[in-house]
């Protein structure tokens, strides 16, 4: 039997689902299928509309076996019905907004969150007729007030990038359901492993999968996982029609990350778990964020809503100033961490954001917001991604970097 419904641990879903030995070959590993077009043996028509989830492989932009068997792999590590992968997370938020947001519709968004996404929330969505209201989601009583009657999707992060603040999903789901709203949920930093985020009433779970998921650095994707029905209407909008499918060989290298991804993020928790103490206890450091610090202001709903606390670490070093210095000498001094975008893989990273830039490319904060993004992320950020390296090589280098 190399199938089974009987529920499996973490470790056996990543390395099984979605697999199975190949039935022309009986080769253990699963192929890659690389291509574009397949035979068919029945005269069919060529609309997405008459698909169905029985419909034999036709095309890859329509479906594609390699990419099947990751977006199975993926639903079953979050713990969903279905998943849809796309060619990046940015793919993934904008599957979300377009296949469940048109003109005269009310979408509320993080008022923090990745930089990609709020530019598109501010720029893009307006000039379809779509409004958009940005909330701190840690604010209950905003978010209740914000919520309309044409408001038919809410957006959060947690933990938001970069700046590690927490949004309680529970809680912001009984005002969605209250609302009649759709709650999506930008999962990235903690991965699936991370959260049970449909346990927590989340609908749609995106991650990109360049991160955590795919793990060393070599494959950009997205992916949002959902119930079948949801993820049914974003496959024929946003894969099928707006194109924004995922290459197969992106997907069988991400298969091949995702199936140790319960290992390795007990490994990153354990190693930023470390580092985050040294941090903390370093004089030339002047504030760490992390979820598994008792120091964390929201460290109760950390314990009680994440299961890992992943290893995205923000801390700073004092005002702007000595940021950028500090900044240079980590390009100049580190050995072992890259100084470098992106997150999630075996390879620490950091990378240097100043406030002000991150306020005014996002939703350009003013009044209350500003205030409250600039008490929580000071003069500036370093964001490090604890990689898998021994934390004393990465302690030892950030001590040098630090001078």
């Amino acid at each position: 039997m190399h199938k089974t419904n009987r529920p499996t641990g973490p470790m056996t879903t990543a390395i099984h689902a979605g697999e199975a030995p190949d039935p022309a070959t009986l080769a253990s590993a699963p192929p890659i299928h690389m291509s574009s077009t397949f035979v068919s043996e029945d005269i069919s028509g060529f609309s997405a509309h008459d698909l169905t989830p029985d419909s034999p492989y036709a095309y890859s932009r329509w479906a594609n076996p390699t990419v099947a068997m990751l977006e199975a792999k993926i639903a079953a590590m979050q713990g969903t019905e279905a998943c849809l992968c796309t060619a990046s997370g940015m793919a993934a938020a904008t599957a979300i907004f377009f296949t469940f947001l048109s003109a005269g519709d009310h979408v509320i968004v993080s008022d923090v969150s990745y930089a990609g996404v709020a530019e598109l929330a501010r720029d893009t969505l307006p000039r379809m007729g779509i409004s958009v209201s940005t909330v701190d989601m840690t604010d209950l009583e905003a978010l209740a007030a914000a919520i309309r009657p044409d408001t038919r999707l809410i957006h959060t992060e947690t933990p938001v990038n970069p700046i590690g603040r927490l949004t309680d999903l529970a809680a912001v789901s009984a005002l969605a359901r209250q609302a009649g709203a759709l709650l999506s949920c930008d999962a990235t930093f903690a991965s699936p492993i991370g959260m049970d985020t449909v346990a927590l009433g989340v609908d749609l779970t995106m991650h990109s999968v360049t991160k955590y998921i795919c793990g060393h650095g070599d494959a950009v994707a997205g992916a949002v996982c959902g119930r079948a029905n949801l993820v049914s209407k974003m496959r024929v909008e946003a894969a099928i029609h707006h194109g924004g499918v995922l290459s197969p060989f992106n997907a069988w290298l991400i298969a091949r990350g995702a199936a140790t991804l319960p290992l390795r993020m007990k490994a990153h928790a354990a190693g930023a778990q470390a580092v985050a103490d040294w941090l903390e206890a370093d004089p030339r450091v002047t504030r760490v964020i992390y979820p598994g610090l008792p120091s964390h202001p929201q460290a109760d709903l950390a314990a009680r809503q994440m299961s890992n606390m992943s290893a995205m670490i923000s801390f700073q070093v004092g005002d702007a100033a000595t940021g950028e210095r500090i900044a240079r000498q980590m390009i100049e001094r580190m050995e072992i961490i890259h100084y470098a975008v992106s997150l999630g893989h075996h390879r620490s990273l950091i990378f240097w954001m100043g406030t002000q830039g991150l306020m005014d490319s996002s939703f350009r904060l003013e009044g209350r917001q500003r205030e409250a993004y600039r008490a929580f992320a000071g003069d500036g950020i370093f964001r490090l991604s604890v990689g898998l390296e021994d934390p004393e090589d990465l302690i030892a280098d950030l001590d040098r970097a630090l001078g």
